[in-house]
């Protein structure tokens, strides 16, 4: 098994990597957030995890081995491949997966697209004795990205309460994008979810 790699990356995809180890490229797939910290040219150092199935030998890479670790332990859920796996990782880091899995949090697990309500309940379930948070991750700082869009939001007259629970939903639809910062981008798909004028909606609420 290919446990990790060190070797200069040759391509950054958007969802896969090639890094160049002695003149063999080794093709990696990612989330978003790890494909941030690889840039062509330079040298890289990735944990990764082998999956074999009978026609196909898949690498996985993450930046640390917890993220693989966690990675590993979500394959052992009924119904979830690397793809999922995957999945809730680009949305959340590996300690607020360890904290829903141990809380019984399952609204965490159906935010990742491609899992449904009876799936994350499923998650939950499985994972409650797997996984032990490290230490508490209940209240993150928020991304500068984030603070950007909550900022204009609430500047257009929606509440805290509903601007960050709308944020929240566009980011673990379009993961790319939340991982890219793209303030501007947010924001329109983030108003586009509450109505397809977020300002005159606002007004109205104000007036009323």
């Amino acid at each position: 098994m290919i446990s990790s790699l060190r070797g200069v990356v040759s391509h950054v995809g958007l969802t896969s990597a090639v890094i160049d180890v002695h003149g063999l490229g080794m093709l990696i797939q990612a989330t978003p957030q790890t494909l941030a910290t690889l840039r062509t040219g330079n040298e890289a150092f990735i944990h990764t995890a082998m999956i074999v199935r009978e026609d196909s030998m898949t690498l996985y890479g993450f930046t640390d081995a917890d993220q693989r670790e966690v990675f590993e332990i979500l394959l052992g859920v009924s119904g979830v491949g690397p793809r999922i796996a995957l999945a809730v990782l680009a949305v959340h880091t590996p300690e607020a997966i360890r904290v829903a899995a141990s809380s019984g949090d399952d609204k965490a697990f159906s935010k990742v697209s491609g899992i449904g309500p009876k799936g994350a309940r499923r998650i939950v379930l499985e994972l409650a004795d797997k996984l032990v948070p490290h230490g508490s991750v209940e209240n993150p700082a928020a991304p500068r990205w984030q603070e950007q869009v909550l900022a204009a939001m609430t500047g257009l007259g929606w509440s805290e309460k509903d601007a960050t629970a709308a944020i929240e939903d566009t980011a673990a639809e379009y993961p790319d994008i939340a991982a890219a910062g793209n303030v501007g981008e947010i924001l329109k798909l983030t108003l586009r979810r509450l109505g397809t004028d977020g300002a005159r909606t606002a007004s109205r609420r104000k007036a009323g």
